[in-house]
């Protein structure tokens, strides 16, 4: 067992390796790329698409913010000449919390099978299931960009990932091939691209609510450019900053002794709807040594998860400031909802009383009717859902709350940016020009 000071002894850069898929000049240096991002109408899940292998194939992931590493089915048609399998002891494995080693493969060496790797658990948020897998490097490829428009594809060799079984992939959406975890962790997608391509260890992340739409993740710098009309918007000037807090203890479905969390944390204090603060215990709003509540982000719940007694408290004002508004029969997982008809339509979604979380030092975070309202065939329901009496993460504020907002992770000075809701703005996460330059 490796322990965190070990490993963050031995943390070293990757050696950038950069190569166009073209057969053009290799090119300056970026300073960022992106992936787009799709919404799938029946799941929710957030899938994107990055370009892996020697040759290179497009392989589809479902995107989940807190996860530590990217993995993808092996088990069937995964050929590269470039796939090596990470070595028991090397530096890739003791960076990964890695759990056991397998000296001896049952089968013929392949992608997923080979004789003394390090081997992992990746893991399955939609179906609450891990699974051994083997820890592997080869090349993926994405599209830079001048944060407006995107550019040309640069490639990187050796980034770290997990094969799993083809059985891990139930519940995702259909030919997606695994899941792109862009975690706080050493082997995270993020870092790894920062490492390889020597850009900045950030990334921000901007979920369309539209599932006709494309929304964005940006890896490196700003800027953030999206279209308002025939205007340019650069959202990165209007993030607000907080910090990031570290959970010592994963909140992973599975994870090995003394591994961290690796979900992205953050310190609200407070929640207020219309300016009434909702009367809640504040400290299941910390986080115990044990690992045990505080509030994270997620993109792999669809809506936002509250403990129960915080829950109760929210929804309760929430609906003393709607007296007028028809409730009607709950539309499951939803207790609260309205007849369609209950709000009027605003810039900002319909028209409900703000939800206002407090960050501390005068900051905030303000949901509109956009984020906290979810239309559910003919009825309108507050989009939060009970968590029980003792989940392990007090609140988990989920993929609706935060499409159309631009979200910036800043690993390097532990700190997320944080836009307002583009709609006012009148732009989305769905703007951002993805055709190039002539």
């Amino acid at each position: 067992m490796i322990s965190r000071t070990n490993i963050q002894s031995i943390f070293l850069s990757f050696l950038p390796i950069f190569f166009p898929c073209s057969t053009a000049k290799t090119p300056s240096r970026p300073r960022s790329f992106i992936l787009p991002v799709t919404k799938d109408a029946a799941t929710k899940q957030h899938i994107t698409t990055i370009h892996q292998r020697t040759p290179l194939v497009p392989i589809k992931f479902t995107v989940d913010l807190g996860q530590r590493f990217l993995w993808v089915d092996c088990e069937k048609g995964y050929v590269s000449s470039s796939y090596k399998p990470v070595p028991c002891g090397s530096i890739p494995c003791k960076r990964s919390f890695y759990g056991v080693c397998v000296e001896s493969c049952l089968g013929s060496p392949s992608p997923g099978c080979n004789n003394n790797t390090c081997s992992h658990i990746p893991y399955n948020h939609f179906i609450l299931t891990s699974t051994s897998g083997e820890l592997a490097e080869d090349t993926f490829s994405l599209q830079s960009t001048d944060g407006t428009n995107p550019g040309k594809y640069l490639s990187a060799r050796g980034v770290v990932f997990d094969c799993a079984p083809s059985s891990l992939r139930q519940g995702l959406v259909e030919n997606v091939k695994g899941i792109i975890g862009l975690g706080n962790g050493y082997v995270g997608f993020p870092t790894q691209l920062a490492n390889s391509f020597r850009i900045p260890r950030k990334f921000a992340i901007c979920l369309s609510s539209s599932t006709s739409s494309t929304g964005v993740i940006f890896f490196g710098e700003s800027p953030y450019i999206f279209q308002v009309f025939d205007s340019p918007l650069d959202v990165s000037k209007r993030l607000v900053y907080i910090p990031l807090l570290k959970n010592p203890v994963s909140t992973s479905g599975s994870y090995f002794k003394e591994e961290p969390s690796t979900d992205y944390f953050i310190g609200l204090i407070s929640i207020k709807i219309n300016d009434n603060i909702v009367p809640i215990n504040t400290t299941l709003l910390k986080i115990t040594k044990n690992g045990k509540g505080g509030t994270k982000i997620s993109t792999v719940e669809p809506w936002t998860k509250m403990e129960t007694s915080i829950y109760n408290a929210f929804t309760e004002a929430f609906v003393k400031l709607l007296p007028r508004a028809t409730r009607v029969e709950p539309v499951a997982p939803f207790k609260v909802c309205y007849d369609r008809w209950s709000f009027g339509d605003t810039r900002t979604g319909p028209g409900v009383p703000p939800i206002e979380l407090g960050l501390g030092s005068n900051k905030s975070w303000t949901m509109f009717g956009a984020n906290s309202i979810v239309q559910v065939n003919n009825v309108q329901c507050l989009g939060f859902v009970d968590a029980g009496p003792e989940p392990t993460t007090s609140i988990v504020i989920g993929a609706h709350q935060i499409e159309d907002h631009l979200l910036q992770f800043d690993i390097a000075n532990k700190r997320m940016g944080l836009s307002s809701l583009l709609l006012i703005d009148q732009t989305s996460c769905g703007n951002f020009n993805f055709t190039s330059k002539a």
